[in-house]
């Protein structure tokens, strides 16, 4: 790498002598989510070895900001035995891209809506009497049985009824002549977390609701509910089945979660230097003059903001990677761009590629690294990341 010159306010905007023409195709955005499939599938193989139950994979939010139809095509070429979304518009979207293979709908669902899921041959989430009633409506009115899936709820008291009233609600269900009840399931509310106590007891009460099958009689459906946390933490949640979501992509869903299992993270987010200037000591950067450097330094613009998911809460906090160094977000993120400092001896070209999340050289910012430096969660960082921003596949078979 050449020694970075001397400083000196007087350098180009854009430095024309250094500048790398990479060839790129018209209309090409210098900024772009990579997502590579060969992750995916070494995360499906390595999540399936470890707990030796069928998978449904969780593909709700475009799959986790990594593409919804994509990696839906792509999972199922691997084989996996179900799929996860949150909303019935997700579900339709997979089967008119050719998704074969069981989706559930793990949503409350709307009552107007119930016909279109059994037009569309989607598992519904059945949460009470009342959807029960809705179901079977709907059902009759097309002649089709509605396949379900009975939500009990365990402690996270969102949707589903309750473990301790859950009898009649299971009667009601398996005596349908128009549902057929293929799973039960809850969700786990502090799984991320190896040490908490509430999984334990939210294990106890869904095994003791599901107790009520085998009191009345019937067969045992499906029993699922571990979500990523439950399956790399605790193995007597695992089942008959497992839904994890933030996992299957290669991330650990909290800071406290363990990496039980080898995980390659999937996403990348890259872009292009666009601007490079000198900021002279005591000038303030982008909006509100929130930063200053306290010294000449050198400055780069990056084209992308949080018009494009990018939190605004990494201003002045956040990293990214360029040259295989780490360099610090200065001043505030604006909607469409913002600025790094590379410091007074960094040397960064016109298009030199910088990296928000994935690995350049030795370096890696971590999705993790991320969300801990914007004051979040992992889950919010990727599924903020939006359709503004392109994304390229890597690996993988081809799937339409």
């Amino acid at each position: 790498m050449p020694a970075a010159p001397p400083l000196d306010p007087r350098e180009p905007h854009i430095a024309l002598d250094a500048l790398r023409h990479r060839h790129a195709e018209a209309g090409d955005r210098p900024t772009r989510i990579r997502v590579d499939l060969d992750a995916l599938t070494h995360n499906l193989r390595a999540l399936r070895a470890h707990t030796g139950v069928p998978t449904m994979g969780i593909v709700k939010a475009n799959a986790y900001g990594h593409g919804l139809v994509p990696v839906a095509l792509h999972l199922q070429a691997q084989g996996i035995e179900q799929l996860g979304v949150a909303f019935v518009e997700e579900g339709i979207a997979l089967r008119q891209a050719g998704v074969t293979v069981p989706i559930l709908v793990l949503g409350g669902i709307f009552g107007p809506q119930a016909a279109q899921f059994i037009a569309h041959d989607l598992e519904i989430t059945v949460s009470s009497l009342s959807k029960l009633r809705q179901v079977e409506a709907a059902a009759e009115s097309l002649g089709r049985k509605a396949t379900v899936h009975l939500k009990i709820d365990t402690g996270m008291e969102r949707i589903g009824v309750h473990s301790y009233s859950a009898g009649p609600f299971i009667e009601a269900a398996v005596a349908s002549p128009w549902c057929e009840v293929k799973g039960v399931y809850s969700h786990l509310a502090s799984a991320d977390d190896p040490e908490s106590p509430m999984t334990a007891q939210q294990l106890q009460r869904f095994l003791d609701a599901c107790a009520h099958f085998e009191r009345i009689g019937a067969p045992m459906p499906l029993r699922h509910l571990a979500n990523s946390g439950g399956v790399l933490h605790f193995p007597q949640t695992h089942l008959d089945m497992v839904r994890p979501g933030i996992a299957l992509y290669g991330v650990l869903p909290d800071p406290a979660s363990r990496p039980t299992v080898d995980l390659r993270p999937a996403l990348s987010l890259v872009s292009q230097v666009v601007y490079f200037k000198v900021v002279e000591a005591g000038h303030p950067v982008s909006y509100g003059a929130t930063w200053a450097p306290s010294q000449n330094t050198r400055v780069v613009t990056l084209p992308i903001g949080y018009g494009d998911g990018y939190p605004r809460s990494l201003s002045s906090r956040g990293a990214v990677l360029i040259r295989g160094r780490r360099y610090p977000i200065v001043g505030r993120i604006c909607m469409d761009q913002f600025m790094v400092d590379i410091g007074a001896d960094g040397t960064a070209y016109n298009e030199d590629e910088a990296v928000l999340i994935g690995a350049q050289g030795d370096a890696r910012i971590r999705c993790e690294d991320v969300a801990l430096d914007a004051g979040t969660i992992p889950y919010e960082i990727l599924v903020g990341l939006n359709d503004r921003i392109p994304r390229e596949y890597r690996g993988g078979a081809r799937t339409g």
